[in-house]
């Protein structure tokens, strides 16, 4: 096989032409294209695989209130508002020289309801924001507005109706805050509540 030189220790030959690009070298056998002295190596065949999709699908953040329903709207503005109405005063009490209040987290139990809140403003915020929400709820999302804004209701009725000192101490009032906060609560839990009602009934 003069002529192959070490190029064909290992080679695919035959004694006729197997199709085009075949060649004949100078011992009489045939020779596959990509053995031909100086050919470029065949190159892999393309992956049919589908391209791996980005690390990151859900887009860049851009606020649209639009991907909220008229439901959702309302829950979430009124759930802000409630959450802002923590930090106000909820009780007062004045005396001889003055006057003093607390919060809306004077009753320990509130802090449920501040996170609650701050958990379904986090959450509606998100879904106005990302085509495609960075994470996976638990449950139905309507079910979970409906728990959340219930459980915010009951525990701000509570605290509003339990004043510092009992119910029948004298001298304490009303802040404005409790005032804002009771009407946020049911304004947020209203219309999670009335078509689970109905539902029920049907």
């Amino acid at each position: 096989m003069g002529g192959l030189g070490p190029w064909c220790w290992e080679t695919t030959m035959s004694d006729v032409s197997n199709g085009p690009g075949w060649w004949q070298a100078s011992d009489g056998k045939w020779y596959p294209p990509e053995q031909q002295p100086g050919a470029a190596p065949t190159p892999p065949p393309a992956s049919s695989a589908p391209s791996p999709r980005p690390a990151s699908s859900m887009g860049s953040f851009a606020f649209d209130m639009k991907r909220w329903s008229q439901v959702e709207r309302i829950t979430t503005i009124a759930t802000l508002v409630l959450f802002i109405s923590l930090f106000l005063p909820w009780f007062t009490y004045k005396f001889t020289y003055g006057s003093v209040s607390v919060d809306g987290l004077w009753h320990g139990w509130m802090y449920i309801v501040f996170i609650l809140s701050l958990a379904i403003v986090v959450n509606m915020v998100a879904k106005a924001g990302f085509r495609q929400m960075p994470y996976t709820l638990p449950m139905p999302e309507e079910r979970l507005l409906l728990f959340a804004t219930s459980i915010n209701l009951v525990l701000t009725v509570i605290a509003f109706l339990l004043k510092p000192g009992g119910i029948g101490f004298t001298g304490i009032g009303w802040g404005f805050g409790s005032f804002l906060g009771l009407i946020a609560a049911i304004i947020a839990a209203f219309p999670t509540i009335v078509p689970a009602l109905q539902a029920r009934r049907k």
